[in-house]
């Protein structure tokens, strides 16, 4: 995801040195394939109208009077212009309705002109709530689908698409003094858990004020490219697989194959759910055969140590 907050850049002024840069990210988007979203902060710490202020920015200097009907007019007529002249957008990625949960954001105003404007746009709002008739998909903030760790994921999950966001430290945005950087093996379990809830992974990252990414980030970012290079089939283009997640691990399911991705499991033998029609078991990438047995109710898959995989230990279920 590309993202730019509009309210606090405005995209005329940002041109001191010819043509704008955002339309140049745009470019290159669509020459690489890359689907352009834009990600949109519906707080705003700068404009005025933006008034009463919700739960944060308090302390801005703005002066404690604004027409939030008519910021909403000025928000709306952004949207228009990233809309209209920056070709083919993926999406539009809200975030901030949370600052003012009751406020009356004229929401089906706003979501029908997306609509109107790029009508295979998606849109979705990180509000922490049940999705709002217009939405397309509906995300979990730093949680996946249904579960509420960062204790305001409340909502219940949908039946729109899923997304789960995360960080690869503790920030959104750069911070020079967050140094808790999530390991590899704990962003590609997060990106396969995400997979056997049956959603998207939006993995964050934050530049420097020079427009870096750091080498933590690149060396993560390179980690889980290569992981996803060798074992991509268990994860692009599947569903949340038959058996619901479980705290040693997740299925995914394609077709009609099941991938059992073991994370966390020490015991030789595994017993799973009853699993209709599946027959046979082996180790993705080598092919390996397992030894898996029928019970009553279930079936016993036993994994050998020399054949588990430090981070993922992927076995395909057959038919």
């Amino acid at each position: 995801m590309f993202a730019t907050k509009q309210n606090k850049w405005n995209i005329v002024d940002a041109t001191p040195y010819g043509k704008d840069p955002l339309k140049q990210l745009a470019e290159e988007c669509h020459k690489q394939g890359i689907k352009l979203f834009f990600y949109y902060s519906q707080l705003d710490w700068h404009n005025s109208d933006y008034y009463p202020r919700g739960q944060t920015g308090k302390t801005a200097g703005r002066p404690e009077s604004g027409d939030f009907e008519h910021y909403l007019q000025f928000m709306d007529a952004q949207l228009s212009e990233l809309l209209t002249q920056y070709g083919d957008v993926g999406g539009i990625w809200f975030d901030g309705m949370w600052d003012k949960p009751d406020a009356d954001w004229h929401l089906d105003r706003t979501y029908s002109l997306i609509h109107k404007l790029q009508p295979a746009a998606l849109v979705g709002s990180n509000h922490h709530h049940e999705p709002f008739a217009g939405e397309d998909f509906q995300m979990f903030e730093k949680d996946l689908p249904g579960a509420n760790t960062a204790g305001f994921n409340k909502a219940g999950v949908s039946t729109l698409p899923l997304e789960t966001c995360e960080t690869i430290n503790g920030a959104w945005g750069y911070n020079k003094d967050d140094k808790n950087f999530k390991s590899p093996t704990t962003l590609i379990h997060y990106l396969v858990r995400a997979a056997g809830a049956n959603a998207n992974f939006l993995l964050n990252i934050g530049p420097t004020s020079t427009g870096q990414i750091q080498p933590e980030f690149v060396e993560r970012l390179h980690t889980l490219g290569a992981w996803l290079e060798k074992n991509g089939e268990t994860i692009y283009g599947t569903r949340g697989g038959p058996i619901t997640p479980r705290n040693w691990g997740v299925t995914t399911a394609k077709g009609d194959k099941v991938y059992l991705h073991v994370l966390d499991w020490k015991d030789e033998y595994l017993a799973l759910p009853e699993l209709s029609g599946i027959k046979q078991a082996h180790l993705y990438g080598s092919g390996t055969k397992l030894e898996l047995s029928k019970l009553n109710g279930g079936a016993l898959l036993r994994l050998p140590a020399e054949n588990r995989d430090a981070i993922d230990t992927i076995v395909v279920l057959e038919k």
